[in-house]
């Protein structure tokens, strides 16, 4: 005997049983005689005795045989079956008597074997909109995680500027300080590092200043006044530094020896340490050439007021200066000695010294006429 015919009488043998015990249990309240509850039961045991293999035997052998993704949608519907099958048995078992106890029950078999059918047809569906759903979240958490990465690297970019930076080391040259012209520069913020004074540097400064020479010792004092102000000053910071040079005696043989050891460039004005530096591989900045490059251009053609204020090398020449302390050799200008006049350019010339421009007094300029306005550009 086969194993659906053992299922078939044992469903119908239950539900005879199920039937009769519900007749003996509650038969006051049951509107039937007792050949209504025969007649049922019969048509109950015989519907059992076709369907109680389709719900006992079949349901075992594809739970045994069936996929890890079929048996996962049969669940997902069983459940969904089930909390449908609540939701109507509520008000029928409000039904009086037998009514109110089957129908509760007979909904829930339906509604759970409807509910894992439809799963298990529908399971490519159900397992597109799991995947969708599980899609959208890892995307909204990778967003979010990205979303986090970037505020992390912000704070710490600016963890990283808000802390001090390598500072580049400037070597000052004894020329430069005495010059005063790097205190005005570093206040404008475009000398970027620490300065650096050797020792050797600020006795050489000291010697100047006690100088039996007026100008040498005028010259050592006002180097002194600006290494105060250079200290004072927050913008750039100074150091005093002790190292020394021992094999070389020359103060510019020190800097440049210390600067290639440092791997730090030398401010100064002198122009032979210049060259020297540059020889042996030293990065200068001269201030002189600074101030040549930022000095404003003229043009031949251009005119300017100038005032005479000494004689050429030339016969008949006169030299003026700009307020920059550009030198204007006028031709045939000695006549305007100690006059402001009105000038035109004819060259510029550039020197290692700076920028000369020569020009000629302007056509209509006599020995009366000055003016006064002071020497500046005009276009």
């Amino acid at each position: 005997m086969s194993i659906n015919t053992i299922a078939r009488f044992v469903g119908a043998l239950l539900t005879i049983v199920i039937i009769a015990a519900l007749f003996f249990v509650d038969r006051s309240t049951l509107p039937f005689s007792i050949w209504w509850i025969v007649g049922f039961g019969v048509g109950g045991a015989l519907l059992a005795f076709v369907i109680t293999p389709y719900i006992t035997v079949v349901p075992y052998r594809w739970m045994r045989e069936a996929a890890a993704s079929d048996l996962v949608a049969a669940v997902i519907g069983l459940i969904v079956g089930l909390i449908i099958s609540f939701l109507i048995a509520i008000p029928l078992a409000n039904l009086p008597g037998i009514w109110g106890r089957m129908l509760p029950f007979v909904v829930t078999v339906v509604c759970g074997g409807l509910g894992v059918a439809l799963a298990v047809q529908r399971k490519n569906d159900l397992s597109y909109l799991i995947q969708a759903s599980f899609a959208t979240r890892r995307a909204r958490e990778r967003e979010r995680e990205e979303e986090r990465q970037k505020e992390k690297e912000k704070e710490s970019d600016k963890e990283h500027a808000s802390q001090l930076q390598p500072v580049t080391q400037i070597l000052l040259d004894t020329s430069a300080i005495i010059d005063g012209r790097i205190a005005d520069i570093s206040q404008t913020g475009f000398v970027s590092g620490a300065l650096l004074v050797p020792r050797f540097v600020l006795n050489e400064l000291q010697r100047i200043a006690d100088s039996a020479d007026t100008m040498r010792r005028n010259r050592g004092r006002r180097g002194l006044e600006m290494l105060n102000r250079l200290q004072k000053d927050t913008t750039v910071p100074i150091e005093i530094t002790d190292a020394d040079v021992e094999d070389v005696a020359e103060v510019d043989g020190k800097l440049v020896k210390m600067a290639r050891t440092l791997h730090c460039p030398i401010i100064t004005n002198d122009f032979n340490l210049n060259r020297v530096a540059e020889l042996q591989g030293v990065k200068v900045l001269n201030i002189n050439e600074l101030a040549n490059a930022v000095k404003p251009v003229l043009l031949p053609g251009e005119d300017i007021f100038i005032k005479i204020m000494q004689d050429g090398k030339e016969l008949g020449q006169g030299v003026g200066y700009l307020d920059d302390g550009t030198m204007i050799v006028v031709e045939g200008g000695r006549q305007f000695m100690g006059m402001t006049i009105e000038v035109s350019v004819t060259r510029v010339l550039q020197t290692v010294a700076g920028r000369m421009i020569f020009a000629h007094p302007k056509q209509g300029t006599n020995g009366n006429s000055t003016s006064p306005l002071p020497p500046t550009k005009s276009r």
